[in-house]
């Protein structure tokens, strides 16, 4: 299966990349809509600024298997987020903004790199905030050769907008789907309305490129939803995973994920600061197996 940035003319991907360059500056990449006049160097809640914002690149071997394959899975780590979890995992990247800004064509050659040691995708992680760049880099690797699938690997708060730009350039979208309460992801990730925003988002990815086809024990397009369970029932998993076996499809690809422990500022609040339970991942587990999420587990 061919990547689908792959059937798109030079013309039209170019104009995807001036569209995102619009809602760039004044910033409307993300739900937030702060207005950052980013090619004037205003930096908004996600602190990104106009160039391409990059923390380090290379061979995965964690993500799921269907990603990794022999090869590995060529994540590009993006510097910077449109949320602020109290627990993220990666916080030295998305809130304490460890990374350096490069060139359009310094990411390119990224790309281009890790097609060339083997990877099987290039895995954009937290690409939000940085769509124009990321495309803009997109036309470059394209023109020398890139081919890989394209994941968009994302916190799930995502403006549709945005999204149909991107319909034609991402092969793979992999949002996670963090809440079924927008209080309480107002209150852990400063994402208001996080749960509506979250569910419309995944209405249009799974649109624009369907369930999950697998080639060869490889992951070639589709939709794939990470849920990170989190102690005390505060991700309110059932309301997530009812949601994707009636509105989205029985046949979604969910990764539903055991590995929470409290770090960064989760030690502040005393119901997120122990790791989950057997008990509350079998429940997980046996509520996805009710609702028909066949393809629902840990991957």
């Amino acid at each position: 299966m061919r990547s689908l940035y792959l059937e798109l003319t030079s013309k039209e991907l170019e104009r995807k990349a001036e569209q995102l360059e619009e809602l760039a500056s004044p910033c409307r990449l993300c739900p937030r809509k702060c207005g950052a006049k980013r090619r004037e160097g205003e930096r908004g809640f996600c602190r990104a600024g106009w160039r391409p914002w990059v923390s380090s690149y290379g061979p995965h071997f964690g993500e799921e298997r269907e990603l990794v394959g022999h090869g590995g899975s060529g994540t590009i780590f993006l510097t910077g987020c449109n949320l602020r979890c109290v627990f993220c995992q990666n916080f030295d990247i998305s809130q304490l903004y460890q990374g350096r800004e490069v060139s359009v064509e310094e990411l390119a050659k990224m790309m281009l790199e890790l097609q060339l040691i083997g990877c099987h995708n290039v895995n954009l992680v937290t690409p939000t905030h940085q769509a124009h760049a990321v495309v803009r880099a997109l036309i470059v690797a394209r023109d020398h050769g890139l081919k890989l699938p394209v994941v968009w690997n994302c916190g799930g708060y995502e403006s549709v907008e945005v999204l149909r730009v991107l319909e034609g350039v991402v092969d793979i979208y992999m949002p996670d789907f963090k809440y079924g309460d927008s209080e309480v992801a107002e209150k852990y990730s400063s994402a208001p309305r996080y749960f509506e925003i979250a569910k419309e988002a995944l209405r249009e990815m799974h649109r624009q490129v369907g369930d999950l086809v697998v080639e060869h024990g490889v992951a070639a397009r589709g939709l794939i939803v990470r849920h990170l369970v989190l102690p005390n029932g505060l991700a309110e998993t059932e309301k997530v995973l009812r949601f994707i076996a009636e509105e989205i499809s029985k046949d979604t690809y969910v990764n539903i994920m055991a590995q929470y422990y409290p770090t960064w500022r989760a030690h502040r609040y005393p119901e997120l600061s122990r790791r989950i339970t057997p008990e509350e991942y079998r429940e997980a587990l046996e509520l996805a197996r009710t609702l028909g999420l066949h393809r629902a587990g840990p991957h």
